[in-house]
């Protein structure tokens, strides 16, 4: 058995305002108490909940994993369970025994059988003579999802000279996310770990039937973070396009591109997908660090360098299939107009006529203090990313989209 230090969350009360996000938006999914998942933790708005140790004595239970019998401490998640057993747990698809890339229940990535019902590893506790099955792939996947609804802007890829009409796209967005962005834009979506999941056939379907509603091409997704339920997204676009066969069809996915690798591409492509977002959130790793709470450096220099290999292996394979669309982050208390060139050059240098979206991060979640970016900041923004060759750059700001 793998030496494990057992944890605890416990709530700081001078922090907490009673927002009630750990009860209706993000909840316990223990009876038995804290069993250390850490959603809890990674979800409050207001940084209320602490990790300490639990030196708590427990017993050990047995429990079977895929066909053989082990023993682990009690209180402990599936998830834990596995660690502690030695199995490796992934953050990128199709590594590790399960992958667990948001571990606070929103992405069901980490689907299990524990008895024969399905259940997300992450955030479930064992229990003593439980049967584990890892190997799901006869059962269909899940996912929560909000939405649809319709955009008249639409998101980083939604090309440009379609912004402003009307209706353009209908959206969903899906709970979970591999990043921990202190000032995350959609929290109250992405640390969602309650509210009923969906098939990727009925996503599609009600997308299918929003798109007629609303009379649009554009069908997009976003989130939290798509791609982190690698099988789930891949069925899904199989199933929309299988809805929606005519040309004129945009299937639209929003990423931040961190785990999107080249046979990952490959399948959504292959699936149906022609339209894709990538925000790789800086050009340092220092910066993306900083941007998304990814304090693991090795991880996040990876999960960079996937994104903007991402961004090339679609320009350089798939730019006569795939519309692309590059997200760019700002705001002044995370990146320079030193950086904003380096990223304007670097894009530049794959590709001057691939759309580029910049936008105004603002005050949310965790990160109250910050200070939207003024229209004539963001405009400065615009006229370096232009100086830099770029031919169609839009960049969003208090007042609405501006550009190209």
């Amino acid at each position: 058995m793998k030496r494990f230090d057992l944890i605890k969350v416990v709530t700081d009360a001078d922090k907490c305002k009673d927002c009630g996000f750990c009860s209706t938006i993000n909840i316990c999914n223990s009876d038995i108490g804290c069993v250390g998942c850490l959603s809890c933790y990674w979800a409050c708005p207001y940084s209320a909940k602490e990790i300490i140790k639990d030196s708590t004595p427990r017993k050990l239970v047995k429990v079977s994993v895929n066909g053989s019998w082990y023993e682990v401490p009690e209180k402990v998640t599936i998830k834990t369970a596995l660690e502690i057993l030695g199995f490796e747990i992934g953050v990128f698809p199709n590594e590790g025994l399960i992958q667990a890339p948001c571990s606070v229940g929103g992405c069901y990535a980490c689907l299990v059988e524990m008895n024969g019902e399905l259940v997300r590893a992450c955030v479930t506790p064992i229990k003593d003579g439980a049967v584990i099955n890892t190997d799901v792939r006869d059962r269909e996947p899940l996912r929560i999802v909000h939405g649809p609804q319709p955009h008249t802007v639409g998101g980083k890829a939604t090309p440009w000279y379609e912004k402003g009409k009307r209706y353009v796209e209908v959206a969903i967005w899906v709970a979970g996310c591999n990043l921990r962005c202190p000032q995350c834009q959609n929290y109250s979506v992405t640390y969602d770990n309650s509210s009923n999941p969906m098939s990727p056939r009925e996503a599609a379907s009600l997308m299918t039937y929003y798109r007629r509603l609303y009379g649009v091409n554009g069908l997009a997704i976003s989130g939290g973070e798509p791609t982190i339920n690698r099988r789930w997204l891949v069925e899904y676009f199989r199933e929309l396009k299988r809805l929606n066969p005519d040309e004129e069809a945009r299937l639209h996915l929003d990423s931040n591109g961190t785990v999107l690798t080249p046979d990952y591409i490959d399948a959504l492509v292959e699936a149906g997908c022609n339209n894709i977002g990538i925000e790789p959130k800086g050009a340092r790793v220092e910066t993306f660090v900083k941007i998304t709470g990814i304090t693991n450096r090795d991880l996040a220099k990876r999960y960079l360098e996937t994104s903007w290999d991402a961004i090339k292996y679609i320009i350089n394979n798939y730019k006569d299939k795939v519309y692309l669309g590059i997200g760019l982050p700002y705001n002044r208390d995370f990146m320079t107009f030193d950086e904003v060139r380096e990223i304007g050059d670097k894009i530049a240098s794959i590709d001057n006529e691939v759309q580029v979206c910049v936008l105004d991060y603002f005050p949310t979640f965790r990160r109250r203090d910050l200070k939207r970016p003024s229209v004539r900041e963001m405009l400065k923004v615009k006229r370096i990313l232009n100086d830099c060759g770029l031919k169609y750059v839009i960049v969003q700001t208090k007042i609405g989209h501006i550009g190209p």
